[in-house]
């Protein structure tokens, strides 16, 4: 036996024993009824134009488009959104055992002999129709929290950063299952077939004291096809790897390559019906039309002087948030569905009066421009924009305290998210947190509840959008009982 009939043989059973019991009595039905409508087989699939662009929504979204903006580390909701007074009354006075109620801790403070009561250092003030309380930290914010809405009472299960992101990208502390924007692609397809259905670019910080690792994990195709996996944008150098045609390498002749691998490819996919085999034959069609609609795509030099200047004086500096912002609505405007932004440094267990002001000002302004920008060009109804953390941060101080200066540890409990556009209610304000920012006493949403909003906003029954794997109908919000929190759609 050959080195290829070994391949063949070994991927072949792998394949036969992935697909379930059921493998022989499906492959017999289909001998004899023939194949369903729009169920490819080998010989098909190695053709990516015969494959089915079924869009698999329920009924008519609001939201054609998301762009998600995660704030890596857990942003602190009692200095930006959550205004508590009354904990000036309480400074360095300790957390009542009634209303910590036993929680768990992260290993940062458990050992701490106090829990002293840190009150935000930041003046706030109301704004808008709606009232929103805001702090000084977000004079941008302040001027569009009638378009906002504010969810004041979100709440996870986890505690520590990896499987808090993993549950808020995925619905699942363990990670390896799909992302939420790998959802959207499955169930939406790309508006363009030049450019990817999902995106993600990552923000570098003005400030990098304390960043956390993030990694391709967190916007992985899991269980779903290869192809809706995120097609990753650096930001430094080529967007995105390899784009450009090697020096001394013409169009034509990567063009020919392209054909003699795309060919070995398809007599693979013939021989062993290998999905991943055609999520690359697909991978390499799109990576050559981007080499015209990324370079354009990606010119943002081209942008009027008004709209960069409305961005802020960053804009023009590849990789910070500015940047990545305004790419992001250049990609939705070109009909990539789902593009998602990390930006790092929000993990401020200590120098919150350092930390905090920078990573505001970093993101305070190109949030407006954003949203006044899908505005001016007919987008801001059918793109949901979404801004968060994976947690909160406790009311109690790490370290040491002063009226200067504290930290803040992770916070599971209660935070605020606001989103905007995209079918949502402008100018709500939704759930209600104690005193002390550390429970919720009304109105708690759950991150199964914000995925399944997010769903139906997108025209998904999150009951029923679900994707076979191992004999189950897998979906994004899992098995526990949700809603969709209809108080936050328009």
């Amino acid at each position: 036996m050959n080195l290829f009939q070994e391949y063949q043989r070994s991927v072949t059973r792998r394949y036969f024993f992935s697909q379930g019991s059921h493998a022989l009595g499906w492959a017999s039905l289909t001998s004899l009824m023939g194949r369903a409508p729009g169920v490819a087989g080998a010989a098909e699939a190695t053709n990516s134009a015969s494959l089915p662009k079924t869009n698999l929504q329920h009924f008519v979204g609001k939201a054609k488009h998301v762009i998600y903006l995660h704030m890596v580390g857990g942003p602190p909701q009692m200095d930006l959104f959550d205004y508590k007074p009354v904990m000036n009354d309480w400074y360095d006075k300790d957390l009542p055992e009634s209303v910590r109620k036993g929680q768990r801790l992260t290993t940062m403070t458990s050992g701490q002999a106090r829990f002293p009561i840190a009150p935000s250092m930041f003046k706030f003030q109301q704004h808008g129709e709606c009232g929103m309380w805001l702090s000084e930290l977000l004079p941008w914010k302040a001027k569009m929290v009638d378009d906002m809405v504010f969810i004041r009472s979100m709440n996870t299960e986890a505690i520590n950063h990896e499987p808090a992101i993993s549950f808020i990208q995925t619905g699942n502390q363990v990670t390896g299952r799909p992302c939420l924007g790998a959802w959207a692609s499955y169930g939406l397809g790309s508006l363009n077939e030049d450019l990817p259905a999902f995106v993600v670019m990552v923000a570098k910080p003005t400030n990098t004291e304390q960043v956390q690792a993030i990694s391709a994990r967190l916007w992985q195709a899991g269980y779903l096809p290869g192809e809706h996996a995120a097609t990753s944008f650096r930001s430094a150098g080529d967007p995105i790897l390899y784009i450009n045609n090697p020096p001394g390498v013409p169009t034509e002749i990567r063009r020919k390559t392209l054909d003699g691998l795309k060919q070995l490819n398809e007599l693979n996919l013939q021989q062993l019906g290998d999905p991943e085999t055609r999520t690359r034959i697909e991978n390499y069609e799109l990576a050559f039309r981007m080499q015209t609609s990324v370079p354009e795509l990606t010119n943002i030099a081209s942008e009027s002087e008004a709209t960069l200047k409305m961005y802020g004086d960053e804009v023009l500096k590849p990789g910070t948030f500015a940047n990545t912002v305004l790419l992001s609505r250049r990609l939705v405007e070109r009909g990539v569905r789902f593009v998602q932004v990390y930006i790092n440094n929000w993990d401020t267990h200590g120098n919150v009066a350092g930390r905090l002001p920078s990573q505001c000002k970093d993101v305070d302004q190109p949030c407006h421009a954003l949203i006044q920008d899908l505005k001016q060009r007919g987008l801001f109804d059918d793109t949901l924009v979404i801004w968060g953390g994976e947690f909160g941060r406790t009311i109690y101080s790490q370290g040491g305290l002063s009226k200067q200066n504290y930290g803040r540890d992770h916070h599971p409990r209660c935070f605020t998210w606001w989103m905007a556009g995209g079918g949502t209610k402008g100018g709500t304000i939704y759930g209600e947190t104690d005193d002390f920012s550390y429970n919720v006493i009304k109105d708690p949403v759950p991150i199964r509840d914000f995925h399944a909003t997010v769903l139906h906003l997108l025209g998904f029954d999150h009951e029923r959008f679900s994707y076979k794997y191992q004999g189950l109908d897998n979906k994004l919000t899992g098995v526990e009982p949700c809603r969709v929190v209809k108080e936050l759609l328009a």
